[in-house]
C-alpha cells in the first residue's frame, strides 16, 4: 500500500479574482499552480494524485492532460467549503485496495515542492494509521498524511472551510518540520509581475 497524492483544488479563489486552480504565476514560471501542485506530490513520492475540481473545472481539467498517474474528480459541493472537496477526494480513494493513506496538499501553496512531500512521507510512512502533517517553524500546515483507518471520521468532520481541522485537533499527530524547505504559506491573492 503507498500514500496516494490528494490535491485539493475546487475553491473559487474569491480574494484571488478566480479560481486557483486556473492561477499561474506572472511570465508563467512553473506552470500552472495545478499542474505544479500535482508534480509536487508525484515527484514527492507518491505514485498517484486524485486532485478535486470544483470551480473552473472545465477550464483546469485539461491543463492535466498529458500527466500520468492522474485522476481527477468533481466535488458537487464544492461551494460549500474545502471540507466537501476533502469529503469527495476520499470518498474516490476509499475503493483503492493500494491506498493506505491520502496525501493532501492545496494548491495554493506554491512555494511547497516535492522535498516537502518526501520528508513528511519518509518521516511519517504511509500506513493506514498514520496521521501527520508538515510545519513550518512548528507551525502546522499541509501537506498532511490522512491513514486509511482515519478516512471515515475526517469526512464526517469535514464541513465548510475547516477540512480536516477538527478530527486533526482530538487526535495525536506527528509534526515534519519543513521549515527549512518552504514557509508553507498560501496565497490568496494574485501575483503581481515585477
Amino acid at each position: 500500500m503507498a500514500a496516494h497524492g490528494l490535491l485539493l483544488a475546487a475553491g473559487a479563489g474569491r480574494r484571488m479574482g478566480m479560481p486557483k486552480a486556473l492561477v499561474r504565476d506572472p511570465g508563467d514560471a512553473g506552470g500552472p499552480w495545478l499542474t505544479r501542485s500535482v508534480r509536487v506530490l508525484l515527484d514527492g513520492g507518491c505514485p498517484e494524485v486524485t486532485v478535486v475540481l470544483g470551480a473552473g473545472a472545465d477550464e483546469a481539467e485539461p491543463l492535466l492532460d498529458g500527466l500520468s498517474g492522474v485522476t481527477v474528480v468533481r466535488s458537487a459541493d464544492w461551494s460549500s467549503g474545502m471540507g466537501a472537496s476533502l469529503a469527495t477526494g476520499l470518498e474516490a480513494l476509499a475503493p483503492r485496495a493500494d491506498a493506505g493513506a491520502a496525501l493532501v496538499h492545496l494548491v495554493d501553496l506554491p512555494d511547497v515542492t516535492a522535498a516537502v512531500v518526501a520528508r513528511v512521507l519518509a518521516e511519517a510512512g504511509d500506513g493506514a494509521a498514520a496521521l501527520a502533517r508538515a510545519s513550518y517553524g512548528a507551525r502546522p500546515g499541509h501537506p498532511v498524511l490522512i491513514g486509511r483507518e482515519h478516512w471515515a471520521g475526517v469526512a464526517r468532520s469535514a464541513v465548510g472551510d475547516r477540512g480536516a481541522r477538527a478530527y486533526l485537533a482530538e487526535h495525536e499527530v506527528a509534526l515534519v518540520e519543513c521549515g527549512d524547505l518552504a514557509t508553507g504559506a498560501d496565497v490568496d491573492r494574485r501575483p503581481t509581475p515585477r
